[in-house]
């Protein structure tokens, strides 16, 4: 059994998934791909299905009874990944907004250099994007400036959605605890383990905006990171996070 498990959730991405899925096992070293799908209409987990017989025991799907939140979808990967034994557990977009090929340096950095949590970052060497629209080049870059101010965390990119994660950083974050369900979850994620005295390492990428099938990104999404930011400084001066398991 590989040690890696790539979490993919997914939500209309019949034009992506196939795609994905063969890169990523294309790949020169095994990840195993669990992928979290909330009840597509376009027909994405069917595609997932007829691939799940061509990679017996390294393709898997949970499907989710409609759209639940980005925060909900990882947590449940996460907790499926842990009762499953995986050592690396990574998160990644399903429209080649990352690129699989990362994968490999962001599980060498958390595996030979001491990364708990590894984050695939846009900015952490200026700013690596393609094809966004600067309105949304600048939003994203001045979110994760106003995150670092508020809650101090030394995390260029902290809005990121391409990350390892070593096993023992989930199970000493309290999932159940886990306030925001947009992207703010991801801040808060990062938030946490660096509370929790974790090493964080950023490894630079090139961020692509998706070619085939539609955002899901949004204001709303970027006012709940913004307003949530607040709540987590405020929580981490009261000492709130502590380690569920040593």
């Amino acid at each position: 059994m590989s040690d890696s498990l790539v979490i993919i959730p997914t939500y209309n991405e019949k034009e992506n998934i196939e795609a994905i899925i063969r890169k990523v096992f294309s790949l020169e070293k095994e990840f195993n791909i669990l992928i979290i799908e909330d009840n597509s209409p376009d027909g994405t987990a069917g595609i997932v299905r007829k691939l799940m017989a061509g990679f017996p025991g390294r393709l898997f799907i949970e499907e989710r009874k409609g759209k639940l939140g980005l925060g909900t979808a990882y947590i449940h990967g996460f907790r499926w990944a842990l009762k499953h034994g995986y050592e690396f557990i990574f998160e990644m977009d399903a429209d080649f907004s990352h690129n699989p090929e990362d994968l490999l340096r962001l599980y060498d950095t958390a595996k030979n250099h001491g990364g708990d949590l590894v984050i695939g970052s846009r900015y952490i060497t200026g700013v690596n994007v393609v094809n966004w629209p600067i309105g949304r080049v600048l939003m994203s870059y001045y979110a994760s400036s106003y995150v670092r101010l508020i809650t101090r965390m030394k995390v260029r990119d902290t809005t990121a959605g391409f990350k390892c994660y070593k096993r023992e950083v989930l199970e000493a974050i309290d999932l159940d605890k886990i306030r925001f369900m947009g992207y703010a979850f991801q801040i808060e994620m990062k938030f946490i383990a660096w509370k929790l005295g974790f090493n964080i390492i950023e490894v630079p990428i090139i961020f692509t905006d998706r070619t085939l099938g539609t955002s899901k990104m949004s204001k709303g999404i970027f006012k709940e990171a913004i307003l949530g930011v607040i709540k987590l400084r405020y929580r981490g001066m009261t000492g709130k996070y502590k380690r569920v398991k040593a």
